[in-house]
């Protein structure tokens, strides 16, 4: 038995402004969405080997019964390894929360951070131990 891959899918208040600012400011790109028009109850991007799911509250909290008490957003980091750690952030530096600016590790990692609209925090390294 292996595992193969992991896709989050993270629960979200308004799913069309987060794939919105996964669009347009990190450059994701849209792969599926449901309703496919209109006000979304989930979506789905990728950019590269990064996929991330965002469904909406009430209707995560529909499937997943477990997570009525939970709030959306916040309380979760996503580390994501980069080729070009200094050009993606100089790509996205101006147009997002960097939360921490880059810096290098106690163990040998350039990284830095950014918090997305929901509260969800990106760690943007280029080693991943």
């Amino acid at each position: 038995m292996e595992l193969q891959s992991l896709t989050p899918n993270l629960m979200v208040k308004n799913v069309n402004e987060t794939l919105d600012f996964y669009r347009n400011i990190l450059g994701f790109k849209l792969l599926q969405t449901v309703p496919e028009e209109g006000t979304f109850d989930w979506g789905f991007v990728q950019k590269d080997g990064v996929l991330i799911m965002f469904q909406k509250d009430n209707s995560i909290r529909e499937e997943y019964p477990e997570l009525k008490n939970y709030q959306e957003g916040g309380a979760l980091t996503l580390y994501i390894k980069v080729n070009d750690l200094q050009e993606w952030y100089g790509q996205i530096k101006d147009k997002t929360n960097v939360i921490k600016p880059m810096k290098k590790t106690f163990y040998g990692a350039n990284e830095f951070a950014i918090q997305d609209l929901n509260g969800f925090i990106l760690t943007f390294s280029d080693i991943l131990t």
